[in-house]
Formats: structure tokens, sequence, C-alpha cells
């Protein structure tokens, strides 16, 4: 085998990986910190190399610090 080849197959498996581990990880906190168990799960077993989580991210995940300023804005 070609060792240029193996070079370049390894190289994207590294961009692969230092895109996708951030995205991951932010996923699956927001998913815990939410109580969301099966997205957790899913986020955890389906690799689609960030795409879902990114979706997670923007569309599913309740957004937790602006609840709590409209929740202090509106005490006062």
């Amino acid at each position: 085998m070609n060792p240029f080849v193996n070079q370049q197959f390894m190289s994207l498996i590294v961009l692969v990986l230092l895109w996708t581990l951030p995205w991951k990880g932010v996923a699956l906190w927001k998913s815990a910190r939410n109580g969301q168990k099966t997205w957790f799960v899913i986020l955890f077993l389906v690799n689609t190399v960030a795409l879902l989580e990114i979706v997670y991210i923007f569309f599913f995940s309740k957004p937790k610090g602006r609840e709590t300023v409209l929740s202090a804005e509106s005490k006062n």
C-alpha cells in the first residue's frame, strides 16, 4: 500500500475527529444538563460527523441561560 495514501487517510481521520469531538461534547453536555436522556443516548451512539449534534444544539436544546434571565427580570 502506498504510504502517501495512508498518511492522507490518517490526516483526514484526525481532521474529522477534531471537528466532531467538540460538537459532540457540547451536545452531550447540554442534553445531560437539560435532562434529555433520549437525546443523550442518540447523540452518544450515532456518529453523523457532527451534523446531528449541531442540529440538536441550535434547534432542540433548551436555552437554559435565557430562561433564568427572563424569570429573574419578571420577579423585579
